[in-house]
């Protein structure tokens, strides 16, 4: 058997992205619930993904949108790492208010998004330890809660995975 490596680079990667998956799901989470949603996406997925940026560029003016959506394009995988707003009944004052029960439903709980910041720390380190470049993007996880990919979730964060010669998420413009 003779393998070139970018043969093999998108099942790589998406081998690796399961890996992150599991990374996410496994880290500490306030009073031990979890909230998470976590997706790949790849090929069609991807692009599908891109164009909503773009959409998203041209309509409300916001160039990076459009930035971004070539840097997915040029990516084998995307990660989507969302949170239900599923207050944890802590009452915490965190949000705002209170009392749990008081709370907007349109603010995130503060755990569950810090649960969501935990769980992107996991996966980015796995990500680095497989020498898999990323970088987080809300403007991914903006267009996805837009496409209602993830129902249910209030709060979503993208993570494009790339191997190339060189990182499209560094030097962008």
């Amino acid at each position: 058997m003779f393998l070139k490596e970018e043969d093999i680079r998108e099942e790589s990667v998406i081998a690796i992205a399961k890996k992150i998956a599991v990374a996410a799901r496994t880290a500490p989470k306030g009073k031990g619930v979890d909230n998470l949603e976590i997706a790949i996406l790849t090929g069609d997925d991807i692009e599908k993904l891109a164009v909503a940026m773009c959409e998203i560029a041209e309509k409300e003016g916001r160039t990076s949108f459009a930035r971004d959506a070539e840097n997915c394009r040029k990516s084998q995988a995307v990660m989507l790492f969302a949170t239900k707003n599923a207050p944890l009944g802590l009452n915490c004052s965190f949000c705002g208010f209170s009392k749990c029960e008081d709370k907007d439903s349109k603010i995130p709980c503060f755990f569950n998004a810090n649960d969501l910041g935990i769980a992107i720390g996991s996966a980015v380190s796995v990500a680095c330890d497989n020498r898999i470049d990323n970088r987080v993007m809300y403007t991914v996880g903006y267009t996805a809660l837009k496409m209602n990919l993830l129902q249910g979730c209030s709060v979503i964060l993208g993570l494009p995975l790339s191997v190339s010669g060189k990182s499209p998420f560094f030097d962008r413009k």
